[in-house]
């Protein structure tokens, strides 16, 4: 019987897309195990979303997003001056370097855990990395959370201007009804590439090293990527340069999952005019969010904006309390896609190695 040596394992250890390729392509005994390490990958997928729709977040002490959230915060602190600076190359090399350290130290703890897994049966190893993979992604806080600004606006125009305050950085407070449900509509179509695709795609390409980087990226983007002043009092610090390269690096991981996303809302919406999605996601600061908010605006047919900055689909009407509900039930359906195509897969593999092609 062939054995997989240590070089091949550590070859293709973290990608489960590499798994996928070498059971495609090996000798048929070690095609075999290649395969059991892409239903691994697969059935941890399906843990992870089926832990987050029963249980939601851990515990903010068992989370590991927190304690990233916690070590780039003491590190801000270090990298970001007390006073404006321009063209601060020294924070932005501190800013880099401090970023590459701390996605080294990620990807290695994530990577030395892999190793440690039970393997046998190699269905516990699923089980396992979908445990691991869980905080990494973030789907029902998020519907929940965007739903609540929804339910607070019900009571009352201020009520909602301060759930929604919990969701995005911009000041809430002269925002009508319409643009509060604009504002929750474009947190759910972007959060959905960011919390939920994004992890699952650089979970596909790297693994849980790779999905747990990424993690790390979009919460340094949080905190350090917005130019200009930040925090209050002993806090506040001056991001222009200091948090330029975590919100470069941040768009450069999301460049294929914000794609992607576009592409599940337009598919799963019965199809978006493609030049007015192109034009909308052009219009936003960033390269990668007008593509799911413009995909999410065309297929509700509504309008999208930030007042004195973008507005999508300029041509759709005010969203309604219906529409904030459409649009979860249309992210909804790209989660369930996710979990029907690993079910698709799992048998299908499953049937071709039964079948003996493996």
């Amino acid at each position: 019987m062939t054995v997989i040596t240590w070089s091949e394992l550590l070859a293709w250890s973290f990608s489960p897309l590499g798994w996928l390729y070498r059971a495609l392509t090996a000798a048929p005994d070690a095609a075999v195990l290649w395969s059991q390490n892409v239903l691994c990958a697969l059935i941890a997928v399906l843990v992870a979303l089926a832990l987050d729709r029963l249980w939601g977040e851990p515990p903010a002490w068992l989370h590991p997003v927190v304690y990233m959230g916690k070590l780039l915060g003491v590190l801000g602190k270090c990298i970001a001056p007390r006073a404006e600076r321009s063209a601060d190359w020294m924070r932005f090399a501190l800013g880099m370097l401090s970023w590459c350290a701390l996605a080294a130290i990620v990807f290695v703890v994530y990577g030395a855990i892999l190793f440690v897994l039970p393997y046998q049966p190699w269905w516990l190893a699923g089980v396992c990395m979908g445990v691991l993979l869980k905080p990494l992604l973030s789907w029902r806080m998020l519907r929940d959370e965007v739903l609540a600004v929804e339910a607070a606006l019900q009571q009352s125009l201020p009520a909602g201007r301060e759930r929604l305050s919990w969701l995005v950085s911009r000041d809430t407070a002269q925002l009508d009804a319409a643009t509060v449900r604009e504002s929750a509509i474009e947190t759910l179509a972007e959060n959905l590439g960011d919390s939920v695709i994004a992890p699952l795609f650089w979970f596909a390409i790297a693994g849980l090293p790779g999905a747990a980087v990424y993690r790390l990226a979009n919460t340094a983007d949080a905190m350090w990527g917005y130019p200009g002043w930040r925090g209050q009092g002993e806090d506040r610090r001056y991001w222009q340069w200091a948090g330029k390269w975590a919100a470069r690096a941040d768009d450069v991981l999301n460049w294929v999952p914000a794609r992607l996303t576009a592409a599940w809302l337009a598919l799963l919406a019965g199809g978006v005019p493609w030049s007015a999605l192109r034009r909308d996601a052009r219009v936003t600061p960033s390269p990668n969010g007008g593509w799911p908010m413009g995909a999410m605006a065309l297929a509700l047919g509504v309008h999208l904006s930030k007042p004195g900055v973008y507005r999508l689909n300029p041509q759709g009407r005010a969203p309604e309390a219906a529409h904030v509900q459409q649009a979860v039930n249309l992210a909804s359906k790209v989660v369930v896609a996710q979990v029907v195509g690993m079910l698709i897969a799992i048998f299908s593999i499953a049937l071709w190695m039964e079948a003996g092609h493996a």
